[in-house]
């Protein structure tokens, strides 16, 4: 019997996961942002930045309606992009309005400082602003060129600072060529001029065929001065209408961004038809790098793992919380305090809190 390429192919993207420990200890969850009625999700597509112990976590609000099959908010009631805010370390939070400049995108008029101790940057698709007063007033939108990748920019906020004129960029573009119902593909870009102009580094997935999905990358610079980007994965069985293949990978570059290594596939996070969940990645005091996602298939919950050895190998799966009610969660972002504590914050439901709201996980690996 003849067997396809492509189910060959998908069967190898299947990451080996190991079995997920007891309940990791020494966690503290709270609430971010919970309103009877409202829905609130996705800080994973707007993006978190912080100062010492103070955080900023961008989410969408909406108006909260329970499906089994859809996300939970009443589509025909309109959507805002909100901030919350933290002054103490992620275990207070304060919601507060998110007024993006609005107008035609521009180029930048002269050079951002990105190494201003109240910087933030955000990306939406082919836009970009940023800040200079911790996330409360933006300058934008500020348009990147045309790379000539494919069809539209898809891209979240995700870059890596190199020094005040110099950053590192991790976008996204639809691609037909990608075996996937969705056909997003990451890539990396680098300016040394404030932002004025950008040049193409490489696919960060690999550039030849067949092309998977990856897309809302997670970079840090390691220790060794690696890049290491967490990127989410799916890939369809064209032939079976399936599209339950969804999982993170782990790779590397050791030149700034041009070339790309696969590393490690970190754990299968859906196989129920529910699109899988991207991952978040910061790097520790001491040089481990840590690992926070959603897992969409039952149970339910926000997993972690741990890698001492910039992102090669990965240490077992940590059970952060495991008691959602619904596969509608996750979109983790984390940051690291001032004390080496990392606080993941995602959107989530319980029996308990049945809205989709915006919780957050304080926990040491």
């Amino acid at each position: 019997m003849k067997i396809s390429t492509a189910l060959l192919f998908a069967a190898a993207m299947l990451p080996t996961v190991l079995p997920a420990t007891p309940q990791a200890s020494a966690v503290q969850h709270g609430i971010v942002y919970h309103e009877a009625g409202r829905f609130a999700g996705w800080p994973a597509n707007n993006g978190i930045w912080s100062w010492g112990d103070e955080i900023a976590v961008g989410f969408t609000r909406g108006w909260f309606k329970s499906t089994s099959d859809d996300h939970s908010y009443d589509r025909n009631r309109g959507t805002e992009t909100m901030i919350a805010r933290s002054l103490d370390g992620g275990v207070t939070w304060r919601p507060e309005p998110f007024a993006l400049p609005k107008g035609d995108a521009q180029s930048v008029p002269e050079p951002i400082n990105f190494t201003h101790p109240d910087f933030a940057l955000r990306v939406t698709d082919g836009n970009f602003y940023y800040s200079y007063d911790r996330a409360r007033t933006w300058r934008g939108p500020f348009a990147f060129p045309d790379f000539k990748l494919g069809d539209k920019l898809t891209s979240r906020t995700d870059y890596v600072v190199n020094s005040a004129a110099d950053c590192t960029l991790f976008l996204s573009v639809r691609d037909e060529q990608v075996q996937s119902g969705i056909p997003d593909r990451a890539f990396a870009v680098r300016t040394r001029d404030g932002g004025k102009t950008f040049k193409f580094l490489g696919w960060m997935a690999g550039a030849e065929p067949p092309v998977v999905r990856a897309v809302m990358p997670a970079t840090v610079r390691a220790a060794d001065g690696t890049l290491v980007t967490l990127l989410r994965r799916r890939y369809d069985l064209k032939s079976s209408f399936r599209n339950d293949l969804n999982w993170i990978d782990a790779f590397t570059s050791r030149d700034d961004g041009d070339t790309w290594t696969h590393a490690a596939r970190i754990a299968h996070t859906d196989h129920t038809g529910h699109n899988g969940n991207p991952p978040s990645l910061v790097k520790l005091p001491d040089g481990r790098l840590a690992a926070a996602y959603g897992i969409r298939s039952n149970p339910y919950g926000i997993r972690a793992r741990v890698s001492g050895d910039n992102g090669i190998t990965w240490g077992p799966e940590l059970v952060l919380r495991d008691d959602a009610r619904t596969w509608d969660i996750g979109y983790c972002r984390s940051v690291v305090r001032r004390d080496g504590k990392i606080v993941t914050v995602y959107y989530y439901a319980t029996k308990d809190h049945i809205e989709n709201h915006l919780a957050a996980t304080i926990w040491s690996p």
